[in-house]
């Protein structure tokens, strides 16, 4: 049929118009790489804020991989990290899913991939950067305040009932203990030789730099990483996909499910259907909001 409408045309066949009104992913022969896009701060969550998690992205990458006819999954990450665990159970489900379904992860950086964010990174079997993105930072940080001398200007008593002769450990309204930071910077160094160890894993031999360059928490932009194997080439997706794939490949985002049904299956940050805040809860997203804005802005953006 198709063949016997093309010749009495002297154009395209029937099959041939329908198949131009098809949307590209759904062409037979096309080739099909899905993008999930992971950005933002990792595992921050407060009342009206929700950071990247498993638990919010797990169901979004599932279903990139499970795309049929797949060639291969991209991740565009646009991240200056977070949370550790966050970040670590992120790759983990990344590669599990790439091991099942057999399927290449190419990963493209945007503004930043650092700390936590590089770790995700680092589950791509190929990373692509722009000359101008960041990356790096394999290192541990952590911060409070010392507020212990303000409180006494305004007359306020710091009263503290614990057991366990630990528990107030870095109490931001008492003086800080020199054993306390001593203990956290032992669990800093554990976590650490944790992040160092999932990178050398990861990119094994393309690692060009020396442990006492790339693992003291600098960071370096697109070029130098290429050059010290933090990441393989600098290359944006459109271009990276269509010279691996052809001119006509597929490239669907993949989202996070939106809307009512979304709320009701409980996908909205805790609180976030609530606009009343207490002045604690004023206060935690001011903070909030700070350290988020203090993190971005530690890579200039």
């Amino acid at each position: 049929m198709t063949q016997h409408l093309t010749e009495r045309s002297g154009g395209p066949g029937l099959m041939d118009r329908f198949t131009e009104w098809l949307p590209a992913r759904l062409r037979r022969g096309a080739a099909i790489v899905p993008v999930v896009r992971l950005a933002g701060l990792i595992g921050a969550v407060t009342p009206l804020r929700q950071g990247m998690t498993l638990a919010t992205v797990e169901r979004t990458l599932e279903r990139a991989f499970s795309m049929r006819n797949a060639k291969a999954v991209a991740l565009v990450i646009n991240s200056p990290g977070g949370s550790p665990v966050q970040s670590r159970q992120i790759y983990l489900r990344i590669r599990q899913l790439a091991a099942e379904k057999n399927l290449p992860v190419l990963v493209f950086v945007e503004d930043v991939a650092a700390s936590g964010g590089y770790m995700i990174a680092c589950a791509g079997d190929e990373i692509f950067c722009d000359p101008s993105s960041i990356l790096g930072s394999i290192g541990v940080v952590g911060g409070s305040f010392g507020l212990q001398e303000l409180i006494k200007k305004i007359g306020i008593e710091r009263r503290l009932y614990t057991a366990g002769e630990h528990k107030a450990m870095l109490d931001p309204f008492l003086p800080e203990n020199p054993d306390d930071v001593m203990r956290l910077k032992k669990i800093q160094r554990e976590i650490h030789a944790l992040f160092i160890s999932l990178v050398k894993d990861s990119r094994s031999a393309r690692l060009k730099g020396a442990d006492d360059v790339l693992f003291t928490g600098e960071y370096w932009a697109g070029d130098t990483a290429v050059s010290l194997g933090l990441a393989d080439a600098i290359g944006d997706l459109r271009t990276v996909l269509r010279g691996r794939f052809g001119d006509k490949v597929a490239m669907p985002v993949v989202a996070p499910a939106a809307g009512l049904l979304s709320g009701l299956l409980g996908r909205r940050a805790p609180g976030a259907g609530s606009l009343g805040l207490s002045w604690a809860g004023l206060v935690e997203e001011l903070i909030s909001a700070a350290e988020t804005r203090a993190m971005w802005g530690r890579f200039g953006l």
